[in-house]
């Protein structure tokens, strides 16, 4: 695909042509034609998942048009979902039924196999920091060019303590916490990741009003931890620093100049690749009211985690849950973020730069089958 003008990265969104009615759900036997159906049958050349014990996790037989449309991607491309324990991705990216269970100890590797597959979010890193020693446990069961993108922990990224149901309690003394980020995060990261480190994600979880009320107070300090960072290069030459946040106040116009010039002064202090990372999520504006904050910082890399189907609203992860399960087809299609997400890929790796994508299930119904929807849209571009 040839690079695109830098303008063109981040014009005027066209919109997609609508999903057709009544087509067949998308899956991966079904690459070759359009698949963007709600229709809730499995599509009739998904194999059946056979029923049958395993004593190790395969992956679905090699797919000879996901494998050629692999090959026209862009090399510094890297998509995948947020986690790879999900037995309704039997015949998309499992050659059978697994156990839950046996897919989260043992399914990495089968998911690393998938063509379209090259990277993952590691978000249990959010919920307790992983050591040097679990994060080269993951490593060692990708490729050489698989790269992780990682959520930093809420030990420094959330501003509140908060209860078993994610009540706040009372403010975090840690949150954006310098040593803590680096002791807990970046370098065991670095350790164990080595040059599979993508994205490293600060993503701050939702702010106490107390800290909205002063949000320059807080983007200050943002800049001052993300400009402290250590090096990534060179144990992590593909290595990315990316900031999510979950409140749009942050891209109102008198708070998002500060947070680009914070997040630029932070690139220039680090020399890291400092970004922002574009949070697709109904708590955040939808993607095209995003990308000013992208062109503010261009050049750089692209860092986007797609979480969650707008339809749904912002504390929609259940309601999402219940109706996607078992995430084995997109009940959802989402086809417009999927052309301009398309349009900002391209541009940023047409112009050298990295990409880091990944997808939740829950924002159309199938993680798998939506990288693969975006990979069309790459390679059949509408824009």
């Amino acid at each position: 695909m040839p690079a695109p003008s830098q303008p063109s990265l981040f014009d005027e969104p066209l919109t997609a042509t609508p999903p057709q009615t009544g087509a067949e759900p998308a899956t991966a036997a079904s690459i070759g034609a359009p698949a963007t159906s709600t229709g809730p049958s499995r599509h009739p050349l998904l194999p059946t998942a056979p029923k049958r014990r395993r004593t190790a996790v395969q992956p679905a037989p090699p797919d000879a048009a996901l494998l050629e449309l692999a090959a026209r991607l862009p090399p510094r491309l890297r998509m995948g979902a947020s986690s790879w324990h999900f037995p309704g991705w039997a015949g998309l990216v499992w050659d059978g039924d697994y156990a839950e269970s046996q897919l989260s100890k043992a399914g990495l590797a089968a998911y690393a196999a998938h063509p379209l597959l090259r990277s993952v979010s590691l978000d249990r890193a959010f919920y307790r920091p992983l050591s040097a020693q679990q994060y080269a446990h993951y490593a060692a069961q990708v490729p050489d060019d698989f790269r992780f993108v990682v959520k930093g922990p809420s030990l420094v990224c959330d501003a509140l303590v908060r209860a078993k149901d994610g009540r706040g309690m009372a403010p975090n003394p840690a949150f954006l916490n310098l040593d803590l980020a680096v002791r807990e995060f970046i370098e065991p990261a670095l350790q164990g990741l080595g040059h599979k480190t993508g994205a490293l994600v600060f993503q701050l979880s939702p702010l106490p009003r107390t800290l909205l009320n002063d949000l320059p107070a807080l983007i200050e300090r943002i800049s001052h931890l993300l400009a402290a960072l250590p090096p990534l290069a060179p144990a992590a030459p593909d290595g990315v620093i990316a900031l999510e946040v979950r409140d749009a106040a942050f891209l109102t116009p008198a708070h998002a100049p500060l947070l680009a010039q914070a997040l630029r002064t932070a690139r220039q202090a680090s020399g890291n690749p400092v970004t922002y990372c574009l949070g697709l999520h109904a708590k955040m504006p939808p993607i095209e009211e995003q990308l000013p904050l992208l062109r503010a910082l261009w050049p750089g890399p692209l860092v986007c985690r797609w979480n969650l189907h707008r339809r749904h609203g912002a504390y929609g992860y259940e309601s999402a849950k219940a109706q996607y399960a078992p995430f084995d087809r997109l009940q959802d299609p989402d086809p417009e973020t999927r052309t301009h997400l398309a349009r900002v890929i391209t541009g940023t790796c047409g112009a050298g730069q990295n990409a880091y994508v990944t997808i939740n299930n829950k924002a159309e119904g199938c993680a798998p089958l939506s990288v693969v929807e975006l990979a069309r849209a790459l390679d059949n571009p509408i824009f």
